[in-house]
This record gives structure tokens, C-alpha cells and sequence, in this order.
């Protein structure tokens, strides 16, 4: 009997592994409220903010910004490119803006303020697909791959996820092999 609790007790755990890896996030657009801003350098960019990041299908990107002053344009590869703002996929000038990231893949977003993209405000967030949730199998590229920069190393939090979920799995075996 006691053998049947701790294997159901790994059970529970390995569940709620599984329920806290796949909750969607709000992620702050570059984790503070003004960071929707012409970067004051090429180390202050969003984008090195992106390449730090793992963003994943469900999750939402959110910005506060002052509404009256600029606005946030989701736009195409192109547009991204050339600074575009003509004919954007999606504007925002709410001021509190909140963009789900609903497939995977790559998404561009520029400023609507004259000039700003030029002069740095833009960024490019990739997602992933819920299949590389759990596996740590091959970390995303970096959002510079996709503007033909230099990749970034990746960050080894895929790497840990494995891990935890690993021991989970090997103490539901353990248990199961005590019972």
C-alpha cells in the first residue's frame, strides 16, 4: 500500500510539472514599462532583449507606452526591413497593448512613430512550438538570425527544463519499480 502512495504521489508530481511548463506567460516587452523606446544604444535594443528570451505559442508580449506619442505596428518580414509603416499587419495605439502570440514562427514589430524604427524601435520575437516545450532538444534561433545577424548563444534554461523533468520521470520509475 504504501508502495501504490508514493507511485501516485510521483504521479501528482510529474502532472503538475507537465501543468506549471504549459501555462502561457504575459511577458513585458523588454521587463520594465518604457522600454518601448528609441534604444539609447545598440546594447539597449529590444532585440538583445528577444535573443535572451524563449517565447513560446500561447504567451503574450505587452507594452506600456504613451499612446498619444507613438504606437506599436506588427508587420512583415519586408516592412520590418525597410521601416514600412504604410500597410501594417496590426497597429496599436491604446497605450496598454497586449499581442498573443498565437503560432510559431517569427513575429516583427516596429514603431508607428515617424522615425523611430530608423533609429532603432523595432524588434523581432520567434516563437516556438509547443512541441519544443518540454524537450530541450535544439534551443530557438535568435531573432538576429532572422535581420541576417550574428546568432546568439543560447540560454541553457531548455536544458534545465530536461533536467527537472528527467528526475521527475525517474522518481514515478522508481517508485513504480518499489511498488
Amino acid at each position: 500500500m504504501a508502495c501504490f502512495q508514493r507511485a501516485v504521489a510521483c504521479a501528482l508530481v510529474l502532472m503538475s510539472l507537465f501543468v506549471g511548463l504549459s501555462q502561457a506567460k504575459d511577458l513585458l516587452v523588454g521587463g520594465k514599462t518604457d522600454a518601448w523606446k528609441i534604444p539609447s544604444s545598440e546594447s539597449d535594443s529590444l532585440n538583445k532583449w528577444a535573443e535572451k528570451a524563449r517565447f513560446l505559442v500561447g504567451d503574450s508580449l505587452a507594452w506600456k507606452y504613451d499612446g498619444q506619442k507613438d504606437s506599436v505596428l506588427q508587420v512583415t518580414k519586408e516592412a520590418y526591413a525597410s521601416c514600412n509603416t504604410t500597410s501594417p499587419i496590426e497597429e496599436y495605439k491604446d497605450g496598454n497593448t497586449k499581442v498573443k502570440l498565437d503560432r510559431s514562427g517569427p513575429f516583427y514589430f516596429i514603431s508607428g512613430a515617424e522615425g523611430h524604427c530608423e533609429k532603432g524601435q523595432k524588434f523581432v520575437v520567434l516563437v516556438l512550438s509547443q512541441k519544443h516545450r518540454h524537450t530541450g532538444i535544439s534551443p530557438a534561433p535568435s531573432p538576429a538570425e532572422f535581420e541576417g545577424g550574428p546568432a546568439v548563444a543560447p540560454t541553457s534554461s531548455a536544458y534545465t527544463l530536461r533536467g527537472g523533468f528527467l528526475v521527475a520521470f525517474g522518481v514515478l520509475v522508481l517508485g513504480l519499480i518499489l511498488m
